[in-house]
């Protein structure tokens, strides 16, 4: 009977089948080009005389002659070699799903894009402050981040109501009791300078205003998220009637969707209108250079682990009876949290901030050496020195700013938001930003340096960390770091790593982000193979390919993040 032969492509391996064999024909697997053979001629003769490398070498120098004569061989095997060094351009940009190499110190793309918020070509000069609508009064709240975010919002806000801004109120009565003006922090006379092309923004509410109010301004406190129709519909029409009103708690009260020339605007503010006082830029400097005199490059780690945040978070971190209590407490102060879920869920979920412990873990695991310099920018950590010391002993190179500056932060000591804009600075400043959390600071500095062309910025990936924490002791530490690498994939800080309106604008301000002019790198590489196949199949294309695939490869930084 004729025996029945089939052919099938798994998994790396041509598999030949009949009914008496099965015979694997492995092909190569750097350039994933294969060889597609006819089956051979039944002969045990045959079969002991002719290798399959011997018949592979004859069709492809017979193809060779072919191309020689020819200029061009028109087949199957081109086309699919073309389209595997498209997909494999993709499959490298995209990150190798885990296998390409990243350099944990500096992104490759940062060349390549630059923040972008100038004002657009039909964009309307404000009126004037005796002209516009009345006068905006806003009471900021949180720390000193959350309140940026909510003085950032008030400006656009300003913006559509075409109302004059009057410098804001700073939030004396939260948990950390600055009594610190906005005038102790940034830098007035600058904040109105830089937006008298946006909005006019005045001091203080003129006496003649304030004389003829018959009581305090009028308050009103609007939804969070709220969208531009909500404030021209609601808080309008009480303007143009009072003439000034305050907007209370203001703090994320503005929505995401803003057409591109207000996201243009926060951009303007949050990065540009925005300047520390001359005494907080003096000393956030110094010790940027002190950071950069021992080392040069650092890593700065915010870490966000005092109690309010672990009290606010319902995270459990095994401190038993006295720690339940003592969060517990001040989680009364907030009345619309939810139940704490029962202990470690949180964690797995990936809702709790991680310990300095297992910041430094993942450092250690994504290929920092212990003798890399950080700079610790925190408030009161929930353990103190005990908390700290595991973090210490990764890392030796262990600074903070009270460490750096003892005597000249005396002045700055009972002032929680003046402490927070010295960190800022200095994390701002370095090569690479870490974050335990997702909060208001971690949020804002991810955003910046996206500005600034993609500085390094890493955020964890805590659902997926959490889980490896907890299974740590039970793997060599090979196998953790791989797993560790693999879980922060995504997580870097690279371009693309997020989607336009999938996050807060502040942490991704993708409207004021744009990408340079073409300049041939391994990012415009597909642009070059695609235009080489739309002129048709020109000679050479795949040398100069690998040629550039070569120097590429070549360039490659002296530390990475490779699975």
């Amino acid at each position: 009977m004729r025996e029945s032969k089939s052919w099938r492509y798994s998994g790396g391996v041509l598999v030949v089948a009949n009914n008496n064999h099965r015979k694997k024909l492995k092909y190569n697997q750097h350039s994933r080009h294969c060889c597609w053979l006819w089956p051979p001629v039944d002969t045990a003769a045959m079969r002991r005389r002719i290798s399959w490398p011997m018949v592979c070498g004859v069709i492809l120098f017979a193809l060779g002659l072919i191309s020689l004569f020819t200029g061009h061989v028109d087949s199957n095997l081109e086309w699919y070699s073309q389209k595997l060094v498209k997909h494999r351009f993709w499959y490298n940009k995209m990150g190798g799903f885990g296998r390409a190499p990243i350099d944990i110190w500096k992104s490759k793309s940062s060349k390549l894009y630059y923040g972008c918020s100038e004002r657009g070509h039909h964009y309307a000069s404000p009126v004037h402050e005796t002209l516009s609508n009345g006068y905006l009064l806003i009471a900021a709240s949180g720390g000193l981040n959350q309140q940026r975010i909510g003085i950032t919002d008030a400006v656009v806000v300003a913006r559509i109501l075409n109302a004059t801004l009057v410098i804001p109120e700073l939030d004396h009565y939260s948990f950390w009791k600055d009594d610190s003006e906005f005038a102790n922090i940034f830098d007035v006379d600058w904040f109105i300078s830089f937006l008298a092309k946006d909005i006019p923004v005045v001091k203080r509410v003129p006496d003649k205003y304030m004389r003829a109010l018959e009581k305090l301004p009028y308050t009103m406190r609007v939804p969070r998220k709220s969208e531009p129709q909500y404030y021209l519909g609601e808080v309008l029409p009480t303007l143009l009637r009072r003439h000034v009103v305050q907007l209370t708690k203001f703090d994320y009260r503005l929505a995401n969707d803003l057409n591109e020339e207000l996201q243009r605007l926060q951009c303007r503010v949050n990065y540009h209108a925005f300047r520390f006082t001359k005494p907080l830029r003096k000393l956030g400097h110094k010790l940027v250079m002190k950071m950069r005199n021992m080392a040069n490059r650092y890593i700065a780690v915010h870490l966000r682990f005092e109690p309010d945040m672990l009290a606010f978070s319902g995270c459990y971190y095994g401190g038993g009876d006295k720690e339940r209590y003592e969060l517990g407490e001040i989680r009364k102060r907030w009345t619309n949290l939810p139940d704490v879920l029962p202990d470690g869920e949180q964690r797995k979920r990936g809702k709790c901030p991680l310990t300095p412990h297992e910041v430094g873990l993942m450092l250690r695991a994504l290929g920092f050496n212990n003798d890399t310099y950080i700079y610790v920018a925190s408030g009161e950590i929930y353990g103190g020195e005990e908390t700290l010391q595991p973090l210490r002993e990764l890392f030796p190179n262990f600074y903070t700013k009270e460490m750096l500056a003892s005597k000249e932060l005396q002045p700055f000591l009972p002032f929680s938001s003046r402490l927070a804009a010295i960190d800022y600075i200095v994390c701002d400043e370095s090569d690479v930003f870490v974050t335990n959390n997702n909060g208001n600071m971690a949020k804002i500095l991810a955003g910046r340096r996206r500005y600034m062309g993609y500085k390094r910025t890493i955020r964890p990936n805590a659902r997926k960390l959490s889980a490896l924490f907890l299974q740590r002791e039970k793997m060599p530490w090979s196998t953790f770091s791989s797993k560790v690498k693999s879980a922060q994939r995504g997580f870097m800080g690279e371009p693309d790593e997020m989607k336009p309106g999938r996050t807060d604008f502040h942490e991704y301000p993708s409207s004021c982000i744009c990408k340079k002019p073409f300049n041939f790198s391994h990012l415009d590489y597909q642009r070059t193979i695609n235009n080489a196949s739309s002129y048709g199949h020109n000679e050479g294309v795949n040398s100069r390919n690998n040629d550039a695939s070569s120097s590429l490869e070549e360039n490659e930084d002296d530390v990475f993040l490779a699975d």
